[in-house]
């Protein structure tokens, strides 16, 4: 049979396709530690997650998670940082350490030959950190460098400012790095957090890519083998925001020419009924390129390169925020647009041409991550840390397919009310 090239072929929306998360294994290792793990993708390399509890959520002093992290690699009982790194690079691999609100991760992306190499080395980052006081005195000094450098930035500044007030600065999910706090850290208040919060009995391991039982037989070998002590993770209970002004302008730089803008409320986290249709409604209002924010402030006024509106949900809460930096002269200007929308949005429902396009744009964006190992597993972390199975993921497959402009409507009603909103501009 000869193929028609004169004849195009069929075009179909991403909201007509069949959508279906590859499925994950779990597997527990011999001392009973669970292993989540996928044999995804065609190239020889694997990314392994280490999950702990060991965010600012669980900090007992400030900043200690982030350094925690940063120096988790900085030295053990058998390797300096520089052989860390040494072998890292000849191996070709990455080690990357970051503390989130709630989690930290230890990700190793390698060749899946390299594991038998680099797993026993990783064991001995998670378990015997050493936290050098010569590294120590290094990472504070430059994470005060940095502080200083970025709290000359306006952008930076109202980033601190808004989480602080939708969730008080004593709250980890508010709380901002202080000189004072990281000059006040100690060799000894890393050691005390690594020790509890980085306990391996609390861990959680995710694998993905071309991988097989060999694999996961391996890191049974290294990790299954460990002796595991429980040791009790406990966090604050952390009282609401003290009252603040609403509406805030804040002057960082007096030469300043360019201002930043924050607009947010606290919003219910991945967990409340309300939260994937408000996925599909912030996409219309300013969560893509094509949104109206982006349409009305940057393509029409010219305010701005850039403007968008993000969901953070967090694990025991989240929020709302609009973002964008602008020019100073036009700052109030672009703040009374920012409500404009969401107004319109509350008056009028959204007309289905424009809703289809951003039902096509939120479910391409999936057809296009179940296209590759690493994807798939961020979804299946996601979906498991929150104590999901993979109903919901086709529950929310089913909302973006289905959810109408009457709902959103109703959505944006309840949601986009300026009185409920803080507002923040620093220049």
């Amino acid at each position: 049979m000869i193929l028609d090239r004169n004849t195009p072929p069929a075009i179909h929306d991403a909201i007509e396709f069949d959508f279906k998360l590859p499925p994950l294994t779990t597997t527990t290792l011999a001392n009973g530690l669970p292993l989540h793990w996928l044999n995804a993708g065609v190239q020889d390399v694997v990314e392994i997650d280490w999950i702990f509890p060991a965010g600012l959520w669980y900090e007992h002093k400030p900043a200690v998670a982030h350094a925690t992290a940063g120096l988790l690699k900085n030295g053990t009982t058998k390797y300096t940082a520089e052989q860390i790194n040494e072998a890292l690079e000849f191996y070709g691999a990455q080690l990357k350490i970051n503390a989130g609100n709630d989690n930290a991760s230890v990700t190793l992306y390698s060749l899946t030959k390299h594991l038998p190499y680099l797993l026993p080395m990783v064991l001995e980052i998670i378990t015997e950190a050493t936290f050098p006081q010569d590294e120590v005195e290094i990472h504070k000094r430059n994470a005060i460098q940095r502080l200083l450098v970025n709290l000359r930035q306006c952008e930076f500044v109202a980033n601190q400012r808004i989480d602080a007030l939708l969730f008080g600065e004593a709250h980890p999910y508010g709380r901002f790095s202080k000189q004072e706090e990281i000059e006040a850290l100690t060799r000894e208040d890393l050691a005390l957090f690594h020790k509890t919060n980085y306990n391996l009995a609390n861990a959680r391991i995710f694998m993905g890519g071309r991988v097989s039982q060999n694999d996961v037989d391996l890191i049974n070998k290294i990790f299954g083998k460990v002796t595991l002590t429980p040791a009790e993770v406990k966090s604050d209970v952390f009282s609401a925001p003290a009252p603040a002004e609403r509406v805030q302008r804040i002057s960082n730089d007096p030469n300043a020419v360019q201002s930043a803008i924050r607009i947010g409320r606290v919003f219910p986290n991945r967990h409340h009924p309300d939260y994937t249709p408000m996925v599909v409604l912030n996409t219309i209002f300013g969560g893509y390129f094509g949104s109206r924010l982006m349409s009305n402030i940057r393509e029409d006024k010219g305010y701005t390169y850039g403007i968008h509106s993000s969901l953070s949900p967090e694990f025991n809460g989240g929020s709302f925020v609009v973002h964008t930096e602008t020019g100073r002269d036009v700052a109030e200007l672009a703040v009374k647009e920012i409500y404009k929308e969401m107004e319109l949005l509350c008056r009028e429902p959204a007309d289905e041409e424009e809703l289809l396009l951003v039902k096509n744009y939120l479910l391409g964006n999936i057809l296009g991550d179940l296209d590759g190992p690493f994807s798939i597993l961020q979804r299946w972390r996601t979906l498991l840390l929150n104590g999901f199975t993979e109903d919901h993921f086709n529950n929310n497959i089913n909302i973006y397919k289905t959810v109408t402009a009457t709902q959103l409507q109703a959505l944006a009603n309840k949601y986009f009310n300026p009185q409920d909103y803080y507002e923040i501009v620093v220049v």
